[in-house]
């Protein structure tokens, strides 16, 4: 897929809308339409696809400044199509994440789960970052429903599976964990109650 970078668009945008005013004053109306018109889509394509694009390339590359510098050049996220405004905020939440912002990684993340993300690899994506978020809180419940959602999503690519793999691993240290401590309180009370032997009276 060809992506414009977003320095190349604004100055095409400025350009396109610019030069076209300028030729059509100067000219007449049909020697600057075709430059204006092209300047307007430009326009509206960074309005309503944004920067989702460029800056999931430079996340790909691990140049997590460089991403959330191209998010910023997006105008408005509220304008985005639903799918790339999705996008915005998974792409926004996992540069906090990859930065040890825990707390707006997870805001970033549950605002796009709130739009309803289109394919199962990132459904399954988003879910298992919000498990592993609840986990380092120690929020087992919540880490259990993100884990169910997960699980529910038909995943297809290798690197998505290790990481599910890695939570469904965690979950069931979790339930290990809990099953070990129901069982040490219920041999702590058989001690302490009527398990234990009373001595008997000296004489």
């Amino acid at each position: 897929m060809f992506i414009i970078p977003p320095y190349i668009r604004l100055a095409l945008i400025a350009l396109g809308i610019i030069g076209g005013i300028a030729l059509w004053v100067l000219f007449g109306f049909w020697y600057g339409i075709f430059f204006l018109l092209t300047g307007i889509v430009l326009l509206l394509g960074l309005i309503f696809l944004g920067t989702v694009g460029p800056a999931a390339q430079a996340l790909q590359d691990s140049d997590f400044e460089k991403a959330n510098k191209l998010l910023d050049l997006t105008p408005n996220p509220n304008w985005l199509y639903a799918t790339n405004k999705a996008y915005y905020y998974m792409l926004k939440g996992s540069i906090a994440l990859a930065q040890k912002d825990l707390v707006n990684g997870e805001r970033y993340l549950k605002m796009a789960e709130a739009i309803e993300v289109p394919t199962d690899n990132e459904k399954a994506m988003l879910q298992i970052q919000l498990a592993q978020i609840s986990i380092n809180k120690g929020r087992w419940q919540e880490a259990r429903i993100h884990y169910k959602k997960a699980k529910e999503c038909k995943i297809t690519e290798g690197p998505l599976k290790d990481q599910f793999r890695q939570l469904e691993a965690a979950m069931a240290q979790s339930g290990q964990a809990k099953a070990a401590m129901r069982m040490g309180k219920q041999g702590h009370g058989m001690v302490g109650g009527k398990g234990k032997r009373r001595r008997p009276k000296g004489r």
